[in-house]
């Protein structure tokens, strides 16, 4: 049997939404249907018959008005017009997310009238009577969220489609045959949507790259990046500039500096680090004090405003940390080398010195430009290594260098004081009402293709706590001092939870045994402590822990300093990590500003530059998970004969989603394929309830699963439901 081949072209079953948008076009301008006619160029019967249908519906719905007969004009535009975003779901309908409203505007299919995930639109609201869930038709799409897509392209004789895995993208698109390129039938494509025709059913657009085949480990990662508009390499003249800059280290710029190169400091980093932003000296003061220097890369001397370096690092404005790779903000001479505090190398830094007393109290704070020595680097289990046994003999099996070796007693002296020093930061923070989320991190072990032999989780100890505490107390001095001035800065805010989030993670938790408190929000911030210490090391703690994070509200940057809840800070900035983060670098900039003594800069032009950091922060976010999840898949591919130990982790009408316990990596378990009994969704209690047995299947739940299906494509793993935990 042959392929049945697909036509681009479809012809529209009414015109109700053409016929809104231009009447709200020319909101007192009554037409009559010749007129609208001639505006869509339609002359034919058909059409005309079918635009006077459609102008009576329209009436009759109350959306236009007949002002004499046979003329319309659009209701009043204050009353039902409004502008927002769409939030599509995977059902082909969206929400339309609007501020004047308190709930999101339902948006069916047949009103989405060419808008896409994400798009700013114009959307006409009805059904607002109380009571009622209101709904709304998307009038016109004011700009586009996106225009770049990844899929897989299906090629026919003349023209060709590509679909993606995205559940939010509802259409696919027509690729005309002179713009289909080198692509071959079934490659991965990046593709760009050019035009949306009138009287077409898919947008049409041209090939812009191609990323490889399906399933490919290479062409899945770059999809990954390609999907959220992220760069995969530097251009070549931006990687040019960077090379001939002069990164050696000048009398002439030791002079202007606070020479630190004779104070003990030293780095802790992961063991596979490349890049070093920070590193902390240690000096003993004649009255019991203690000096501590944070000395964070100088990355704003290399970084000159207005280079086609400087813009690049802005448009990237974060380095991407996939499961394989690092995506840099920064060349590689920058970020691996001239910038990066690597050990027994001399380095241009910007500092944080604090006097700190035995109590851990800040007497005296210095900021500024400084040049340091990094006496050692140490991976973090060296230095828990030392915490945890106060030796200063580094074993084999604990060494990055592969071997034993021997630490200065001054440096495991300062190692030991600072872990003292952070630790009462640390409980100070806490009994602020800071927040503490030790959340498991899923690490892979890779072999040399890039592919995952194992997983293991990721855990702070004493030593990640150690750099942590200091790098918040640079972080929140930093913002506190130029804060205090009232002067225009770049801050990382954090809102308080979504009360409503909040109730619903406790309609969960309460299945557990667990409560939230939420007389105030100090209670709020030491009950959440208390159920993340309680649920430490059992089957539902990944759950909760994913439960509480999502309750939270997301930390951004802003000029307009709000505080930042999960820390309990009033003043909060990010001074540390200008290698891998723009805000940082803006900060650095801002600060020697100030402290020459440079006036107030303007505002607008901060909170937009923040505004593009923090959605590329999150673009960045979602390619990393995304990474993860593919990740988790692969690795599933050659685990599918064997039996898992998981936890039910979510419960919908279609299925259940299960957490393995041994690898975190979760998949589904589609209704239909539990066959010990017929199942039926119970929403009140998040649980699939059994017709006959009246057994229930609930979150938190133990089930052993076996893969049934690893898409690689889709990033989506399907489980064989065994049977039940005993």
């Amino acid at each position: 049997m042959s392929k049945k081949i697909r036509k681009p072209i479809k012809k529209e079953k009414d015109f109700s939404g053409k016929i809104l948008k231009i009447l709200s076009q020319n909101a007192n301008k009554p037409f009559n249907y010749k007129q609208i006619g001639a505006k869509l160029e339609l002359d034919d019967t058909k059409s005309r018959n079918q635009i006077i249908k459609d102008l009576k519906i329209l009436a009759a719905q109350k959306k236009i008005i007949e002002t004499e007969p046979g003329k319309y004009l659009i209701k009043a535009v204050s009353q039902d017009y409004y502008e927002g975003t769409i939030d599509m779901t995977s059902r082909k309908t969206a929400y339309f997310i609007c501020d004047e409203f308190e709930e999101d505007v339902f948006i069916p299919t047949n009103n989405l009238n060419r808008a896409l995930d994400k798009d700013k639109v114009k959307v006409y609201v009805y059904n607002r009577r109380k009571g009622k869930r209101p709904e709304g038709e998307v009038i016109e799409v004011l700009e586009r969220d996106k225009t770049e897509f990844v899929g897989v392209i299906d090629l026919q004789p003349n023209f060709a489609f590509v679909s993606t895995a995205n559940p939010k993208m509802y259409t696919d698109i027509f690729i005309p045959k002179d713009k289909i390129g080198e692509a071959e039938n079934g490659d991965v494509v990046l593709v760009k949507i050019e035009d949306w025709p009138k009287r077409a059913d898919s947008p049409f657009g041209s090939v812009i790259r191609v990323l490889g085949k399906p399933g490919e480990h290479n062409t899945e990662i770059h999809a990954i990046l390609a999907e959220y508009g992220l760069p995969s390499e530097f251009p070549i003249e931006v990687e040019v500039f960077a090379q001939k800059l002069d990164t050696s280290i000048q009398e002439s710029e030791i002079a202007k500096r606070r020479d630190m190169r004779d104070t003990l400091t030293f780095t802790i980093d992961p063991k596979d680090a490349k890049d070093f932003d920070d590193a902390l000296s240690f000096k003993k003061l004649e009255n019991g004090n203690f000096e501590i220097g944070v000395h964070i890369a100088d990355v704003s001397y290399y970084l000159e405003e207005g280079t086609i370096l400087d813009d690049e690092a802005y448009q990237r404005a974060t380095s991407v940390y996939l499961v394989d790779r690092v995506v840099p903000m920064l060349p590689e001479v920058l970020s691996n080398f001239a910038c990066s505090l690597r050990p027994n190398e001399e380095k241009y830094t910007f500092s944080a010195i604090f006097e700190v007393s035995p109590t851990a109290q800040v007497i005296n704070q210095w900021f500024g430009r400084t040049v340091i020595y990094s006496d050692q680097r140490f991976a973090y289990e060296e230095a828990q290594y030392i915490i945890e046994t106060k030796d200063n003999t580094i074993p084999v099996d604990v060494s990055i260098t592969g071997e034993s070796y021997v630490v200065s007693d001054e440096i495991k002296e300062a190692t030991l004081k600072l872990d003292e020093l952070a630790k009462i930061l640390r409980k100070k923070r806490m009994q602020q009402g800071a927040i503490s989320f030790d959340k498991v991190e899923v690490k892979f072990n890779l072999d040399e293709a890039g592919e995952p032999e194992g997983v293991y989780f990721k855990i702070s100890k004493d030593a990640n706590h150690l750099i942590e505490e200091f790098m918040l107390l640079a972080n929140r001095k930093v913002a506190e001092y130029i804060g205090k001035q009232k002067k225009t800065f770049v801050y990382r805010i954090h809102d308080e939870p979504n009360e409503d989030k909040l109730i619903a993670m406790q309609t969960v938790i309460a299945k557990f045994g667990y409560k939230i408190d939420f007389r105030t929000k100090g209670d709020i911030a030491k009950s959440i402590n208390t159920l993340m210490e309680e649920v430490s090391g059992k089957k539902e703690q990944n759950l909760i822990d994913t439960l509480a994070i999502r309750s939270m509200s997301k930390a951004k940057y802003s000029t307009d300093n709000i505080g930042h809840y999960g820390l309990a800070f009033d003043y909060y900035s990010h001074f540390t990590s200008p290698i891998r983060r723009y805000p940082d670098v803006m900060v650095h900039r801002l600060l020697q500003y100030y402290l020459d003594g440079g006036a107030s800069v303007d505002e607008e032009t901060y909170e937009t530059k923040c505004l593009h950091c923090s959605n590329m922060e999150s673009l960045a976010t979602n390619a990393e998970r995304d990474s993860i999840k593919y990740m988790q898949v692969k690795y599933m591919q050659d685990h599918q004969d064997e039996e898992f130990l998981g936890v039910i982790s979510g419960v919908t009408e279609w299925g259940i989603y299960v957490e393995i316990v041994s690898n975190k990596c979760e998949g589904m378990v589609r209704i239909r394929e539990i066959k010990d009994d017929y199942y039926t969704f119970d929403e009140r209690q998040y649980a699939l309830v059994g017709a006959t047995s009246n057994r229930l299947l609930q979150l938190g739940d133990e089930i052993y699963v076996k893969v049934k299906n690893a898409d690689l494509v889709k990033k989506q793993l399907d489980f064989h439901f065994l049977r039940r935990a005993e």
